[in-house]
């Protein structure tokens, strides 16, 4: 019998030791602000990327402060991929401190972008502009954006049905508006623009993020473009399907039913699937509601049908533990807003927007009710979106 020499079996076993390092080295290095962008961007990389999130599951991207590993990682990187928005106050001037000069991807380029009511955190203090809606318009699944809380967004051009998306309104040359040039931006790492950065919440914007992303791939790895157009046309297609479970779990939901959440980061969900959001602290994680804030959200609450509270798993829950207590409302479960869980249903993407709707199905939905008409309205925004947003012939994949 041939023996072999352990020699060779050490040399043998550093080779293939080697390999897994090696096929790493070979793949696309792409580093993500945050979870939810991590995920979509493995989803549409597959085999070929490995992906940094400087952001982790379970953290808030509103408080994170760059350390020098980010910059290095950043400067490694064939690909950054982040919100914009302003969503991650500090991700330009980390770009720029890293010196990266690689492709560089704005999820939020192209979508229909919602302003914030009032964006000096005016809908944050219980929406008082919202007493007066006892007309909350579910019937027509609310893209009557008057009834939705969305009055002073001005929103007539926003609607799912005519998504146009004007490449030269909404286009690459947003940049501008959230690139590395915010010179009044970068005084306050943690500060946000006047538009709503949080454009995952509404499925038909997620598919818009990941045509994005696939351009950012083909970009720096033209060699596997045919497998990144497979795959973000496979995760197209299941996010479909989950736009189609939400709307079926938030149709039974009554029309007149308003959440309380830990802060504002649900616009684009509302604004979609009907249900209507309030917040004691706006935006930021990082507020603290006054005395008088959390009284007069305490006479929303007690005005309207307000008929559960929500945590958020990044954001802390004393606040809402606190409208509890003060009001008698059950606490019904945790949403996931800004980032994904570290394990479980809500680990991913689509898994999240899942999550959220069954959390919020099962605290408020009326078995039987549907007066949303999530179904009726469906194919003005989200399913036939071929022609609406222009992506066919920028990706190459079919809505």
């Amino acid at each position: 019998m041939r023996t072999i020499k352990p020699s060779a079996l050490v040399i043998g076993a550093t080779a293939m030791l080697a390999l897994p390092a090696a096929f790493a080295a070979e793949r696309v290095q792409v580093v993500t602000s945050f979870s939810i962008l991590a995920d979509m961007v493995e989803n549409v990389g597959g085999e070929h990327v490995e992906v940094t999130s400087l952001v982790g599951p379970d953290s808030d991207a509103h408080v994170f402060s760059p350390s020098p590993r980010d910059a290095r990682d950043l400067a490694d990187a064939d690909l950054v991929v982040f919100n914009g928005l302003l969503f991650e106050g500090w991700m330009e001037r980390l770009i720029d401190s890293s010196d990266y000069a690689g492709p560089l991807v704005t999820a939020t380029d192209g979508i229909d972008k919602l302003d914030y009511p009032g964006h000096e955190h005016d809908q944050a203090h219980g929406h008082d502009d919202h007493d007066d809606h006892d007309d909350h318009g579910h019937d027509d699944h609310g893209h009557d954006h008057d009834d939705h809380g969305h009055d002073d967004h001005g929103h007539d051009d926003h609607g799912h049905d005519d998504h146009g998306h004007d490449h030269d309104d909404h286009g690459h040359d947003d940049h501008d508006d959230h690139g590395r040039d915010h010179d009044d931006s970068g005084h306050d790492d943690h500060a946000h623009g006047e538009q709503d950065p949080h454009g995952w919440q509404d499925l038909a914007m997620g598919q818009v993020y990941v045509g994005n992303i696939l351009e950012g791939l083909i970009e720096a790895d033209p060699d596997n473009e045919a497998a990144y157009r497979e795959n973000a046309e496979r995760y197209i297609n299941e996010m479909q399907a989950t736009d189609d479970e939400i709307r079926q779990l938030i149709g039974e939901i009554p029309a007149s039913t308003s959440v309380i959440t830990g802060h504002d980061s649900f616009g684009y969900f509302a604004n979609t699937y009907g249900i209507r959001f309030l917040s004691p602290v706006g935006l930021s994680t990082e507020a603290e509601p006054s005395a008088a804030d959390m009284a007069r959200l305490i006479d929303v609450i007690r005005e309207q049908n307000v008929r559960a509270l929500f945590h958020e798993n990044m954001t802390s829950p004393a606040i809402i533990n606190q409208l509890s207590e003060e009001t008698g409302l059950p606490i019904a479960g945790t949403l996931y807003a800004d980032a994904l869980a570290a394990e479980g249903e809500a680990s991913t993407y689509l898994g999240m927007m899942r999550h959220n709707a069954q959390v919020l199905h099962d605290a408020l939905a009326e078995p039987g009710h549907d007066d949303h008409g999530h179904g009726d309205s469906h194919d003005d925004h989200g399913h036939e979106q071929d022609d609406d947003h222009g992506h066919d012939d920028d990706h190459g994949h079919s809505h």
